[in-house]
């Protein structure tokens, strides 16, 4: 359990990819905040595997990702009852499909405060911790949709293009520090955020369901597989072992080859 004493904030986990990943950081033994909103048993069920999984504390933070000060207070909660945080992961995410011209303000606000803003006020607070240890690990969930640009989703892809300038930047403000800041950007990953999109593409395209998921979604990547989370939760992992060190600033595609193309 190489994670054992160390300590991570997951943003975004209480399903999904998000989850997947606060797993596998448990499961070597690391001290785990959930974030996200969802059903409260089914919550606190993940939060009791995760605890039982890392033989560590295990807590669930409802802070809202639009909001800075809960932001500020979740981090400064991890750091007062499990320490750290030793490791960031900026997973929370939303999705909206819709033309440009049609796209509702609110939406486009709120894909750029969760999927992009919420990662900056969760880095601000975690850096100076890593900083004085000297060791941190901060991860971000972009997506292929950070390297290239899909029709109707114009909030998205902005929000996860500038999550990579982001990442690039503070991987070079800690660059000596001992903290690598790195993007995971998968490819279509069956989660809930995804199946909830296919209404949407289906009337912005007048496709069916099937349509979606065949010539929309699988697409795009060569595998014509979907990406599952526990694949993008092993990137995750891999990528806070001492191994992964020299890697910061860096985007890595785990998308089945979309972005080979």
């Amino acid at each position: 359990m190489f994670l054992k004493g160390k300590s991570a904030i997951v943003t975004g986990s209480t399903s999904g990819i998000g989850l997947a990943i606060a797993r596998a950081l448990a499961a070597e033994g690391a001290a785990v905040m959930l974030n996200g909103f969802g059903e409260a048993d089914a919550i606190e069920r993940a939060r009791g595997e995760i605890a039982e999984a890392s033989g560590a504390a295990a807590l669930h933070d409802g802070a809202d990702m639009t909001k800075p000060d809960e932001i500020a207070r979740m981090v400064a909660r991890a750091a007062d009852e499990i320490g750290g945080p030793d490791i960031v992961v900026n997973n929370a995410g939303i999705q909206y499909v819709s033309p440009v011209a049609d796209f509702p303000l609110e939406k486009w606000d709120a894909i750029l405060a969760i999927n992009l803003t919420s990662a900056f006020h969760v880095m601000k607070a975690a850096v100076p911790a890593m900083r004085a240890k000297g060791w941190g690990r901060i991860i971000s969930t972009a997506s292929a949709h950070s390297l290239v640009a899909s029709p109707n989703k114009s909030a998205y892809v902005a929000a996860k293009h500038g999550l990579v300038g982001l990442t690039k930047a503070v991987a070079l403000e800690t660059a000596t520090d001992g903290i690598t800041v790195n993007c995971i950007s998968p490819g279509y990953v069956w989660t809930p955020l995804v199946e909830a999109q296919i209404p949407d593409t289906m009337k912005a395209r007048g496709l069916t369901r099937e349509q979606v998921m065949n010539d929309v979604l699988l697409a795009a990547q060569p595998t014509k597989q979907f990406v599952t989370p526990d694949q993008v939760a092993a990137f995750a992992l891999f990528l806070c072992r001492d191994e992964a060190a020299a890697i910061t600033g860096a985007n890595l595609s785990a998308d089945g080859g979309w972005t080979a193309q």
